[in-house]
């Protein structure tokens, strides 16, 4: 698998780390209501600045965490391995409400918000346990992208598919 590693054209990327606790956590934060992937994060006491709050850069990684879940329970992962066609993000955006520190536990959140013939959009929340209070939000686009072309492709129909599943209410 070692040719499979890099962005170059016609090398597919190494298939993307999932966190240790990404499915099933209890929803009961009413923030989190109607997001159908939540992952669970331990904020780390690296992940803080000289401010003691997390730096803001953290966040976009905290976010990726959810997405990728997201994405690996839609299925683009497996079928990214076998044709080519992955995710890669667009853009990315946050909007920082509270700050977070050390130690904390994080929920955040995924959900789809709009999908486009090549593309799909996904908005992000972030609930700190220690404060209960909405710690930040965002948004990312995410293009779908033939590895082995380096060009964008349409969103298959099997990726349409996951998503539907996860965003009906149970999914």
């Amino acid at each position: 698998t070692g040719g499979r590693r890099g962005w170059r054209r016609g090398r597919i990327p190494a298939r993307a780390p999932v966190p240790a606790r990404p499915y099933n956590v209890p929803m009961t934060h009413p923030h989190l209501a109607g997001f159908p992937v939540v992952v669970e994060l331990d904020v780390a006491w690296g992940e803080m600045d000289s401010f003691r709050h997390v730096n803001n850069v953290v966040y976009f990684r905290y976010f990726e965490h959810a997405r990728v879940a997201y994405l690996t329970r839609a299925g683009w992962f497996d079928l990214l391995d076998r044709t080519g066609l992955g995710p890669i993000v667009h853009s990315t955006s946050a909007r920082f409400r509270k700050p977070v520190s050390y130690p904390d536990r994080l929920l955040v959140g995924a959900r789809v918000i709009d999908v486009g013939p090549d593309r799909v959009t996904f908005e992000h929340r972030l609930v700190s346990t220690k404060g209960t209070d909405l710690a930040a939000e965002g948004t990312a686009v995410v293009v779908s992208f033939d590895y082995r072309s380096g060009k964008k492709a349409a969103l298959p129909a099997e990726i349409r598919d996951g998503i539907d599943k996860l965003e009906q209410p149970g999914g």
